[in-house]
């Protein structure tokens, strides 16, 4: 599975990033993936920052 953001939604909130560090992160005023593809024991954690996105600028896909 991935994660994908649309930097044009994003409004660089930072909630994501804050909820699961290790798939999100914060680079200049954006939300940006650490990697290619989310481990399996960071998925739930990475579905849930992403459905808890205030713009629903993340999809998980795979």
């Amino acid at each position: 599975m991935r994660a994908i953001i649309d930097a044009e939604a994003c409004v660089g909130c930072g909630l994501c990033a804050n909820m699961c560090a290790e798939v999100y992160q914060m680079e200049d005023d954006k939300a940006i993936v650490i990697g290619n593809s989310i481990a399996d024991e960071m998925l739930d954690c990475a579905k849930e920052a992403a459905s808890s996105c205030p713009v629903e600028a993340i999809k998980i896909e795979g």
